[in-house]
């Protein structure tokens, strides 16, 4: 809404209504609940506090209460004055109160209230504001907001976070600002609309997930800490760091165990920047790797990878519980004491501890984070356990290869010593251990701050560990031989001395027998995984670090996949997995996910080995991690302003060459596993992508889509044209895109994947034009079409007549070179039942179309094109985008159903339900059955969406506009739907020729490469017509002609000046010949192309200011009567086909 400026008389309202203002102050009245997020905009007079002050002391001033929420107020008689008059397009908006003094007594008189001239009313009362009984009413929004602007009565709201929220929870409210059109619009209209501004509609999920975050109250929020950091650590510190960090050392030496780690923390550490630059780039909600790739790739990738992640992550927990109950049946195996037998052991104690960890999972996220801390302060105190123990050396330990540290130790294990090995096989052994930096990520939903945890907690996470895993590297192989005996006895004696080269030997030792390929030693870092436990200071404390490192992972992993299962689930991406979206509880623990994850992982326990499930969980959780480094390269590159991660470390390109790191490390590992993870994804977006996900969440795809689009519409656009590019790119005045369907099939028909088309609709009408309603109609039905499979644009313009709304489209339609070169409608059909005026304008939009160097294109069917009588509202709306009954749109009942050339009648015109009582009362009648002549219609309004049989399409190519009329055919029968049917080429010519004509025309369309069936040479085509096809004619335009010589001239002029479509006599005679050469074809086309499927024949053309409407159409008409559908096509005469290469 806008409002005026004070008028000088009421500027001296200002100091009573300040004084009103403070008087106020005790008379708040109760304050708007938390839900309450409207402006209550209202009218009233500028003079009310003038005229109440002057009431101030009178016992008769009838004075108001004070509102209390939804209460409407009576105004004081003061506000009846003339200053009333001259304040009413004043706008005020009644002072909001703090809602802790909703309960305050209000015990000031009511004369001081009226002062500040807040008094609410709604617009209805304007018109009685000059005097009689006030009416008050409330406007139809129950929750109200009272602001005061700057001190200023003014519903311009200020910026304020809870504009821009897109659900009411979990961070605060949601307000909606008041919208353009009550800022904006005059008195007169209805301002307020419901929804959200901006097109801000929630999805059902998320409107579920505002709902849910609202309800729940007491939710267990984690810090970056115990959220990100420690489970991070947990996740990476896996089994590897104390029963495989000693043999990679072994096998590879110091400086490649290093490297090695090196390149795992290099692919992790730019995956955590990445995350980092994600997961800071707007609030991030529960779902882990699945939100933040479904939020920035789209939900193609993000479905797929979700799906993976998650059973990944629900394999792990198998992984890891297995590992850990191998390390128990070690144990038990060295004291005797196994239950059956290994495997089976594996799989008592696996089900076991499975169960117990989903115990605690079930039992919530707070018993889940204190069983991590305690699992965590285990392995730390076993890896320092580890290095107190390495600077202790003790005797008994050096037959074990442990003799503390020593630079000959460490020189002897620089370099690598590959036993049956490779740098690729032993770094796809170690990398597993680097996975899990997304275990913080994976619980963002139980992150009180995701933004500030993820970035810190990650890559504090990633630092730590990696220092750790280089410190156990360097540490491992300065202090321990590659080989040992474990045999006291092997001592070197004196007089071998000499010969004895190995660090060993130096120690007194001699394992020479170790290199010996039939002697397999158990001891030393070749030999023994769990050498770390010996050189340790106490050897439980390892075994307990194992079981910690195992246990943790597997919790960490058992609480991650029903996470971002859950979340997967809530967006619907996969419909017949959406059972699992509830929760339960405060937290909104997924229960049914924690099912679902237990029964796969007790399915892969019971496999009980690791070597199987290893190699594909590593790839999964690569192809996530390279699914995340290409997110941010992809919204990057694609130059969106949504795109403004808080988090400024990360590099685009960086990003990418994290992308191919991790393919590249996915088939390192197992390239077999690899092959079978790309396929799998591939196979799943594929699915997502053809099921097509309501959903919109503003991903870099659309963005980058945007971006190519613009860069190659603005490189198009500087390239000339060539004729081997020709495309038809059509304006076609469908009206609404649903009313005229055998025109939009047609043209559809032979411009889909070739050509532009635009469905152009002129809407006009005496009340002033509803622009929002023309914005609404045009996403409604460019919906429409998307759904329909047409792949047309929608473009409606406001207009005062057909004509000009045609010149609109004409200029301004399309961009760049994507603009059409070709005007299509149809035929009007009803050209003699109305007003000849209208015919003038349809003939005159013809000269318009080549006024501009359009092709004109026009479509005849003998039942006529426009069905939206027919079909009535609800073939226009689907029943999604019914958004209510006030808001529907129908399409009104027109009974002149052959009125398609006008797109902007009655009959495709959209009116609200509320100004259209006839229609309601159409709605809720039963249907009717059709007539005879409706059922052909709509029959011959389907034709063009079936498969033509085997058929013809007749080209008439009579005169030679540039190939257009040639074209068209010839790209029709490309189609699936035309491919049985053959063009045959009708061309005139003379008796004495035809066949040399027939050559001719043969040659051209072998050198145009377009196939024909047979070339027709009409030899009689300037035979004079049949005397009753003549006299037919003449009885037709008969009610048109001027009859000038019955009349006195000036008469006749006056008469041709006030109706220009009036034929003359000389125009008739002069035109004679051209209008014979129309009946004779038409009596043609009844003996060729009687059975064709589809007829393309050259339009005539009338030379603009000589010949009258009538007579053109008059032409039109006898030409193309009583014909199967038929094209008039005329190009804009410059070349459209070529011959050369």
């Amino acid at each position: 809404m806008s409002s005026s400026p004070t008028p000088p008389a009421l500027e001296g309202n200002a100091a009573s209504e300040s004084v009103g203002l403070a008087v106020d102050a005790g008379l708040k009245p109760a304050g708007p609940t938390p839900s309450q997020s409207r402006f209550q905009v209202d009218l009233v007079t500028e003079a009310a506090g003038a005229a109440a002050a002057a009431h101030d002391k009178s016992p008769n001033s009838d004075a108001s209460t004070i509102p209390t929420n939804d209460k409407a107020t009576p105004v004081a008689d003061g506000a009846d004055g003339a200053g009333g008059d001259e304040g009413k397009s004043r706008f005020r908006v009644v002072n909001f109160a703090d809602p802790s003094e909703a309960g305050s007594p209000l015990d000031a008189g009511p004369a001081e209230g009226l002062q500040n001239g807040d008094t609410v009313m709604s617009e209805t009362s304007l018109h009685s504001s000059t005097g009689g009984q006030h009416h008050y009413h409330y406007d139809t929004h129950t929750n109200t907001y009272y602001l005061r602007t700057f001190g200023h009565n003014t519903i311009d709201a200020v910026p304020n976070i809870d504009f821009y929220r897109q659900t009411a929870a979990p961070l605060g409210e949601k307000l909606i600002r008041p919208t353009l059109s009550e800022l904006h619009d005059e008195l007169d209209k209805e301002p307020f609309d419901d929804g959200f501004a901006n097109g801000e509609e929630l999805s059902p999920a998320e409107e579920a997930a505002a709902k849910e975050a609202a309800e729940s109250k007491g939710v267990v929020k984690f810090g970056w800490i115990k959220g990100v950091l420690v489970r991070c650590m947990l996740n990476i510190w896996g089994v590897m760091l104390f029963i495989r960090m000693s043999w990679i050392v072994g096998q590879s030496g110091i400086v490649l165990s290093c490297l090695i780690v090196l390149m795992a923390t290099v692919v992790t550490t730019i995956t955590g920047l990445s995350t980092s630059a994600i997961a800071t780039n707007g609030f991030v909600r529960g779902g882990g790797a699945y939100y933040l790739i479904s939020r920035s790739l789209g939900p193609e990738f993000g479905g797929s990878i979700g799906l993976i992640f998650a059973f990944a992550n629900a394999v792990a927990v198998a992984m890891y519980v297995v590992g850990f109950a191998e390390t128990v049946v070690e144990l038990l195996a060295g004291v005797d004491a196994l239950m059956t037998d290994e495997l089976n052991d594996i799989r008592i104690i696996g089900t076991i501890t499975v169960i117990l960890l989903l115990g605690i999972s079930v039992a919530g996220m707070e018993w889940e984070a204190k069983a991590q801390i305690f699992l965590l302060f285990v392995l730390i105190t076993a890896i320092i356990n580890y290095f107190i123990g390495s600077f202790i050396t003790v005797k008994s330990k050096e037959s074990y290869g442990f003799f503390g540290y020593d630079s000959a130790i460490m020189m002897e294990n620089m370099g690598p010593d590959f036993r049956d090995e490779t740098f690729f096989s032993v770094f796809s052994i170690f990398f597993p251990a680097a996975t899990g930096i997304l275990a913080g990520a994976n619980i963002s939903g139980d992150l009180s701050d995701p933004q500030l945890a993820i970035p810190k907690g990650t890559l504090l996470a990633i630092l730590v560990t990696g220092i750790v895993y280089l410190g156990v590297a360097i540490s491992t192989g300065a202090c321990i031989v590659r080989d040992a005996t474990g045999s006291l006895n092997d001592t070197v004696s004196s007089m071998f001395m000499a010969n004895c080269t190995d660090a060993a030997c130096k120690m007194g030792y001699d394992f020479s027998i170790c290199k010996d390929p039939k002697t397999r030693c158990k001891y030393g870092l070749q030999n023994d995984f769990q050498v770390m436990s010996i050189v340790s200071g106490f050897g439980p404390i390892i075994t307990a670090g194992i079981f910690s490192a195992t246990l943790s992972s597997a919790l960490a992993s058992l609480v991650s996949a029903p996470k971002v299962f859950q979340a997967l689930c809530k967006d619907n991406i996969y419909p017949g997995l959406s059972m699992f979206a509830k929760g339960y509880g405060k937290n909104n623990e997924p229960l049914r996910g924690y099912i679902l994850t237990f029964c796969i992982a007790l399915a892969f326990i019971l496999i009980a080995k690791l070597n199987i499930i290893a190699p594909i969980i590593s790839n999964f959780f690569l192809a996530s991690y390279a699914l995340i480094n290409f997110s941010v390269f992809h919204a990057s590159i694609a130059n969106s302003p949504g795109w403004r991660p808080s988090f400024k470390y990360y590099n685009m390109w960086v990003s990418l060459a994290g992308a191919i790191l991790c393919c590249g490390v996915m088939f390192v590992i197992n390239w077999m596993a690899a092959l079978l993870t790309n396929a799998i994804v591939l196979g799943l977006y594929i699915y997502v992508s053809y099921k097509k996900p309501d959903v919109n969440w503003g991903s870099s795809t659309q963005a980058l889509t945007y971006h190519q689009a613009l860069t190659h519409t603005l490189h198009l656009s500087g390239v000339e044209d060539h004729i081997k590019n020709f495309r038809p790119q059509c304006l076609v005045m469908t009206g609404y895109p649903n009313s005229r369907p055998a025109l939009l099939n047609l043209v559809h028909s032979f411009t889909k994947n070739v050509g532009l088309m635009i469905c152009g609709h002129v809407r006009t009408g005496s009340r002033r034009p509803n622009f929002k309603e023309l914005g609404a109609d045009h996403s409604r039905f460019q919906r429409w079409l998307l759904r329909n499979e047409t792949k047309a644009f929608y473009t409606p313009v406001f207009a005062d007549d057909l004509r000009q709304g045609t010149q609109y489209l004409l200029q301004a339609a399309g961009l760049g070179r994507l603009r059409p070169n070709t005007l299509v409608f149809g035929y009007k059909n009803d050209w003699r039942d109305g007003d000849m005026m209208n015919v003038e304008t349809y003939i005159n939009m013809i000269h318009d179309a080549f006024d501009f160097q359009y092709g004109a294109v026009i479509l005849r069917l003998k039942e006529g094109l426009d069905v939206s009588h027919i079909q009535g509202q609800d073939e226009l709306l689907s029943s999604q985008e019914k958004t209510s009954a006030v808001k529907d749109v129908v399409v009104s009942i027109d009974m002149s159903k052959d009125s398609d050339g006008d797109s902007s009648k009655l009959s495709s015109k959209a009116t609200s339900l509320q100004n259209s009582p006839a229609v309601q009362k159409d709605k809720k009648s039963p249907s009717m059955p059709l007539n005879v002549s409706d059922q052909r219609l709509l029959e011959a309004s389907q034709q063009f969406q079936k498969k033509q049989g085997k058929g013809t399409v007749d080209v008439w190519w009579l005169f030679d506009d540039g190939g257009l009329t040639l074209l068209i055919p010839y790209l029709l029968i490309n189609k699936k739907r035309w491919k049985d049917c053959k063009i045959r080429v009708f061309i005139g010519g003379k008796i004495n020729r035809i066949d040399h004509d027939r050559r001719v025309m043969a040659t051209l369309l072998s050198k145009f490469r377009i196939d024909f069936s047979d070339i027709t040479v009409l030899g009689d085509i300037n035979t004079k017509p049949k005397k009753e096809s003549i006299t037919a004619f003449e009885d037709m335009i008969e009610p048109y002609r001027l009859k000038e010589d019955d009349m006195e001239q000036e008469a006749a002029e006056r008469l041709k000046n006030s109706e220009p479509w009036r034929i003359t006599d000389n125009e008739l005679e002069l035109y004679r010949a051209k209008t014979n050469r129309q009946v004779r074809l038409n009596e043609l086309l009844k003996e060729h192309s009687s059975t064709a499927n589809l007829i393309v024949m050259s339009m005539p053309l009338a030379r603009k200011g000589t010949v009258s409407s009538a007579l053109y159409m008059g032409w039109l008409e006898v030409l193309s009567q009583d014909l199967p559908p038929i094209l008039l096509v005329r190009g804009n005469h410059q070349s459209v086909l070529t011959f050369y290469s």
